[in-house]
């Protein structure tokens, strides 16, 4: 049997690499548009002040897509050396979307970004603006196949287990592309990505406002800001909605956690506000519940009940032992691949496979297994409750802070007003809120998973490589170190490009990087011209 403390270690490492590559990935997104918005103003009205803020945005960018990139690499090696044994079962599905992101939207990606820093004097206005659109369109394709990839270990589609190869195989890609929750996550996380740009642009303009600096690029930059995140705030409760609706489908007990839903109510469902979730009394204490809210989210219908944690509890026994049927006649196939009655009780019984699987960490074998291990199988399919029901809500609580902070900005901005200076202070302060909203959501999406790497198909305690704990250790430690000195070269040129301001930038690029100034071919990599 694995050792639990290595499954724990494995899964330790690839979501601190995972969740610190998506401090980069959404702000990427956002300002990639934003950029493309600013050019095509510069491009419509040929006023400088627009190409200014085209160049002085695209450098931020810049500095941000280069340590996402960076970060990224790390984790395309995870899979094969950390998590070998998920990468044999299901790379042939799971590898596709990721060979199409890299040889199509990341090369696509690249490309653009190069012309966009070096193409300014090559290229008419409205090339150059082109390109900058194409930029960010394979910004936009690299999230797509990579959430189609994490759509599939949602809700695994067009494919199947064959016990020839003792792999999972696409049998239909189209569906693995247009998998309902793939898209669903898809529209989610890159409006989230929006509106992370969005409050980026808002409170770096609020501050040079607060100063008194740059106020020409300041305040149209906090305009469009403000205008592009409101509408990117208000998709995100939109599409997080259709995000619940595909949930309440495809991942019951994700759902159940959530929402701390214990025991299946009468339709429609109440939503629960707060409370305080009890694991060893199984109920909610203190709860303050939304009549039918939950049930209208879940289902779009009055009369649909949501099934509670315990009736899926239930649920999850009966094809645990339905999975024994298809565990045996696997083994019976193994033995001697010509029993075409081994293969015929394996066709009609290998949807539940994973779920005799969930008995291995265990037991090892599962035709071994007494009632009380199939009772603690049928309960490791809960995730934490507390930890997804908090998480949730506060990710919750973040995007309608800043629904309330985009509003605000744009109501003074579209009525030419003054706006008061506790509305650029409030920007400022709410640089971090996208964040922490976008890290939680991740949190939800996956933690809510467990324990399943592929939902209802592989259990994370099996997808391990047999690696050493201190290997682990190590790498853990290292990873820390070295993405915490990322995270310092990340922050330093980030706050010296806002320190130094458009107009320093765009006269001497250099004067980003200290004792360049001998080399100013050099600083061509960074500037706009």
């Amino acid at each position: 049997m694995t050792d639990p403390l290595l499954v724990d270690l494995s899964r330790l490492q690839f979501a601190l690499t995972a969740m610190y590559h998506f401090l980069f990935v959404p702000l990427t997104l956002g300002l990639s548009i934003l950029v493309a918005m600013m050019e095509t103003v510069y491009v419509m009205t040929r006023r400088k002040i627009w190409r200014d803020m085209t160049k002085f945005w695209g450098l931020l960018f810049g500095i941000n897509f280069a340590l996402g990139v960076a970060t990224g690499l790390t984790m395309e090696f995870q899979f094969g050396m950390n998590w070998a044994y998920y990468s044999h079962y299901v790379g042939d599905v799971f590898g596709a979307p990721l060979a199409i992101e890299g040889l199509m939207a990341f090369f696509l990606e690249a490309t653009f970004v190069g012309l966009f820093f070096f193409g300014w004097d090559k290229l008419s206005a409205l090339a150059h603006c082109v390109v900058t659109w194409l930029m960010a369109l394979g910004t936009n394709f690299s999230a797509l196949w990579i959430l189609i990839a994490n759509g599939w270990m949602q809700n695994p589609v067009g494919s199947l287990f064959n016990p020839d190869t003792m792999r999972m195989e696409v049998t239909d890609f189209a569906a693995v592309i247009f998998n309902p929750v793939a898209q669903a996550k898809f529209v989610h996380t890159v409006s989230a990505g929006y509106v992370c740009g969005a409050v980026f642009v808002l409170g770096v303009s609020a501050f040079y406002i607060l100063r008194g600096r740059h106020l020409e690029l300041a305040k149209r930059s906090f305009a469009i800001a403000a205008a592009f995140g409101l509408a990117s705030a208000l998709s995100v409760v939109v599409l997080g909605d259709e995000s619940g609706y595909a949930v309440t489908d495809h991942q019951k007990m994700k759902l159940a956690a959530m929402e701390a839903m214990w025991h299946t109510e009468p339709a429609p469902a109440a939503f629960t506000a707060i409370g305080v979730p009890d694991l060893e009394n199984r109920t909610t204490r203190y709860a303050l519940h939304i009549p039918y809210a939950m049930g209208l989210i879940g289902t779009r219908s009055l009369t649909t009940e949501i099934p509670g944690i315990t009736e899926l509890v239930g649920h999850a026994k009966d094809r645990i032992r339905n999975g024994f049927v298809a565990y045996a006649a696997l083994e019976r196939i193994k033995a001697d691949r010509t029993d075409e009655a081994a293969r015929t009780e394996f066709a009609r019984t290998q949807q539940d496979l994973g779920y005799a699987q969930l008995l291995k960490p265990l037991i090892g074998d599962p035709l071994k297994a007494t009632d009380a291990d199939i009772d603690r199988a049928a309960w490791s399919t809960v995730p934490h409750v507390p930890s997804l029901f908090f998480t949730f809500r506060a990710m919750v609580a973040c995007g309608f802070l800043l629904i309330a902070l985009f509003g605000a900005a744009l109501w003074y901005t579209a009525r030419e007003a003054e706006a008061p200076r506790w509305l650029f202070r409030a920007a400022l302060f709410a640089l971090p809120l996208p964040w922490i909203a976008i890290e939680f959501g991740w949190f939800v999406a996956e933690f809510g998973r467990q324990p399943w790497i592929i939902e209802g198909v592989l259990p994370t305690a099996l997808a391990t490589s047999e690696l050493g704990i201190p290997s682990l250790l190590i790498t853990i430690a290292g990873f820390t170190l070295v993405y915490g000195v990322l995270a310092v070269i990340e922050v330093q040129l980030m706050l010296r490009a806002i320190a130094k301001g458009p107009e320093t930038l765009a006269e001497d690029p250099a004067a980003l990087f200290p004792g360049a100034g001998a080399n100013r071919n050099a600083a061509g990599l960074v500037a706009a011209e």
